[in-house]
């Protein structure tokens, strides 16, 4: 065997498959067929946190009164907060090069990988073996199947980086996290947005409170909001292009100079030989893998998008570690991957964070749930930075402090839910957060004081006239 283990896909997933296989002392490849890093660093997270930020600032700047600030403004280039972006894909760049993971003693192999074995995997003309694969090769847009959409030049979240126009009216297509967030920060550049959904509200997995908070905030900013909203048909006729779409029974007709579509992703399965081998897949197009991250080929692992249900680079790292010490260690142990705490961050603004449990997911499984709440406008340090917005939401077994799920809408939300993950991992609730020291001022305060609204809440009427009593008794 020439390799203890090949990996496919430089994304976040293949990369730490590859970095840990290496710390480990075994031999490994890494193949890629376009850059290092993939869709996080290239077309995903970094490229969009990093609009977001310059996003932010400009909001910051249209607020000035807020902080008692006269006047100002901005003079901005489109081109050059693009090329921004770009220069922050850049900076972050080595931390995921070749040089870097060569260091570390990968093999990196520039090119088309196929599996033409269990144990074979051709690229760039040569056949390499190997006792065990780890498939990392995520995700890419998915395209609906809409009338008139391939007659024209459309944007979507791989290749909207490349623009260097700033378009006067943009479309969005889709209600998710990608496309609020990306609807929010070219809203905030000056762009004319228009935001279409299917379905009745943004961001339909977050609970109505949190939707509500959003979707303020997007119609207070200028986004033009089109629920139970459904494209039907795209035209260009004489340089008009137009969204023809049925919104609640009624045919609308929206104009539009771009068109961006950011309706889900779908999983890269097909062109590196997964078809010839058999390897099943899930309903939804993903491979389908066991509780230890194996396909339907024992020696065969996938990772990342497309595997997981949960298409975040946090967990495509967290399920590289099982791959990758599964393939190792087969047979002699065996770890089962751990989805039973998995957070998130939807990077809007306010941001929405989440861990466990919201009330949607606790009707559906039929649990029963106690719901504690904090209001982030009382938090003095979220009324020192005009950001009194949003809250904290805890849910709880009833009568006690464990913690089933929160959801964080707020300033910095995403640096708050640390303490709640950790919470749940490692099995302590709310009593534990509420006797532990928080910083004044900051927002993290807002964590304690969530806590605290569930203690008051746990506190019987009795136990507390019995103590008014207690003390009455003793002033005497």
């Amino acid at each position: 065997m020439n390799y203890n283990i090949i990996v496919i896909g430089a994304g976040s997933g293949g990369l730490v498959s590859a970095y840990l296989a290496a710390a480990a002392k075994s031999k490994v490849a890494l193949i890629e067929r376009h850059k290092m890093g993939g869709d996080c660093l290239n077309t995903g997270c970094v490229p969009s946190k990093a609009l977001i930020r310059t996003a932010s600032l400009l909001s910051m700047i249209k607020r000035h009164k807020d902080f008692g600030i006269k006047s100002a403004s901005a003079d901005f280039d489109f081109a050059e907060i693009m090329e921004r972006v770009q220069r922050v894909i850049s900076k972050i760049e080595p931390h995921d090069s070749v040089d870097r993971f060569t260091s570390l003693g990968v093999d990196c192999i520039h090119g088309e990988a196929k599996i033409i074995g269990p144990h074979e995997v051709k690229v760039n003309g040569k056949i390499l073996t190997t006792k065990n694969i780890i498939i990392a090769t995520g995700a890419s847009p998915f395209i609906p199947p809409i009338k008139g959409l391939d007659k024209i030049d459309f944007l979507h979240t791989d290749n909207i980086w490349e623009i260097r126009n700033q378009p006067k009216r943009l479309v969005v297509l889709g209600g998710g996290p990608i496309g609020s967030e990306l609807a929010q920060s070219f809203n905030r550049l000056g762009t004319q947005v228009t935001q279409v959904e299917m379905a009745s509200q943004l961001l339909i997995r977050e609970d109505n409170e949190i939707i509500d908070i959003i979707s303020n905030r997007f119609q207070k900013e200028g986004i033009r909001l089109l629920l139970d909203t459904t494209a039907n048909e795209i035209v260009h006729d004489n340089g008009n292009k137009k969204v023809i779409a049925k919104s609640n029974g009624k045919k609308v007709e929206i104009e539009f100079d771009e068109l961006l579509v950011s309706v889900g992703r779908k999983p890269n399965v097909i062109g590196f030989g997964l078809e010839e081998l058999g390897v099943e897949l899930t309903d939804r197009g993903a491979i389908k893998t066991d509780q230890y991250g194996r396909t339907s080929i024992a020696n065969i692992y996938a990772c990342g998008d497309v595997t997981s249900p949960y298409q975040f680079t946090h967990m495509a790292a967290h399920n590289a570690w099982y791959c990758v010490f599964n393939s190792l260690l087969s047979p002699i142990k065996n770890f089962k991957i751990d989805l039973s705490i998995v957070p998130w961050c939807t990077y809007t603004d306010p941001e929405i964070a989440r861990v466990g449990l919201n009330e949607k997911d606790a009707k559906i499984r039929n649990i029963d749930y106690e719901v504690s709440t904090y209001q982030i406008d009382d938090l003095d340090r979220a009324i020192t930075d005009e950001e009194d917005i949003g809250l904290i939401k805890v849910l709880t077994p009833p009568g006690k402090d464990k913690i089933l799920g929160v959801t964080i809408c707020g300033y910095h939300a995403g640096d708050l839910l640390p303490e709640y993950v950790s919470a749940m991992k490692n099995g302590f609730g709310l009593n534990k957060i509420l006797s532990t020291i928080h910083v004044y001022p900051t927002m993290a305060e807002a964590n304690k004081f969530a806590a605290g609204n569930w203690k008051r809440a746990q506190t019987p009427d009795w136990l507390l006239k019995l103590s008014e009593k207690i003390h009455r008794f003793r002033r005497s």
